[in-house]
């Protein structure tokens, strides 16, 4: 009897970890044998448990999929299929070597695929499959440039520079954006962790802005508080997500 295919799920979203595990039950050659939220525990979980396959979401806290990688001993890489919310022409290249990537949000026909091309590439690893992921890992740059939108006619890639702000609306986001108003299945959370620090702050628990939109700070004892973006629209800051805007805006 063939060995069961043992695997770890790494996502800081609980839902996205839960619909993995849904997805794999049907099939009884693959075994779940841990989860992991950041890429601290996802390093611990892979060199405690040695899976032989993670399914590793790209934007993580605490290191992302790529510094996961770069982080384990050699004889502890197990195979992946990276998890993302963003494209990058660099993920492309994860098609034809030893990990596949699934492009969230992502259906359960597509899931499958990746699932039996791992399953099919575990069969018949070699150690320089190893080796090859190791490069990408170091080629791959730190942040995204886009972000996929799906919509009615396709996938539409949104620039980062051209989003204003995101708003949570429940179980959505709506990115709004140069010309335009996105709604995303998705977490503000979960966008948050994913978008580069250094441009973007989370300013209330429902508004994330693009430091570069923003235009003027009305901060007045007794009234609220918001950050006034460059198309006028207004975003209410909560203390801390003040705290931190000034910081990044004022240096203070």
């Amino acid at each position: 009897m063939t060995a069961p295919v043992r695997v770890l799920i790494a996502d800081d979203e609980p839902a996205a970890r839960r619909g993995i595990q849904l997805l794999l039950v049907p099939d009884p050659e693959f075994q779940v044998v841990g989860e992991s939220a950041d890429g601290a525990q996802t390093v611990d979980a892979i060199v405690r448990l040695r899976p032989d396959l993670v399914f590793l979401d790209v934007q993580m806290p605490r290191w992302d999929g790529f510094e996961v990688l770069a982080r384990l001993p050699a004889d502890a890489i197990p195979l992946v299929v990276f998890v993302t919310a963003f494209d990058d022409y660099t993920l492309r290249a994860f098609d034809v070597h030893a990990a596949d990537y699934l492009l969230k949000p992502f259906s359960d026909q597509r899931f499958r695929a990746a699932a039996a091309h791992a399953k099919e590439q575990i069969r018949r690893r070699v150690p320089s499959d190893v080796e090859r992921l190791l490069t990408l890992v170091h080629a791959v740059p730190a942040a995204p440039q886009r972000i996929p939108i799906p919509t009615a006619q396709g996938i539409y890639l949104l620039a980062l520079d051209d989003i204003e702000w995101i708003e949570a609306r429940g179980d959505y986001v709506r990115i709004h954006s140069t010309g335009r108003a996105d709604l995303v299945r998705d977490t503000i959370s979960g966008f948050e962790h994913r978008l580069p620090p250094d441009r973007f702050v989370r300013v209330h628990r429902s508004a994330i802005v693009n430091l570069a939109r923003v235009k003027e700070l009305c901060i007045v004892a007794g009234r609220e508080q918001s950050a006034v973006l460059q198309s006028g629209a207004r975003c209410r800051l909560s203390r801390s997500g003040r705290e931190r805007l000034e910081r990044m805006v004022l240096g203070s």
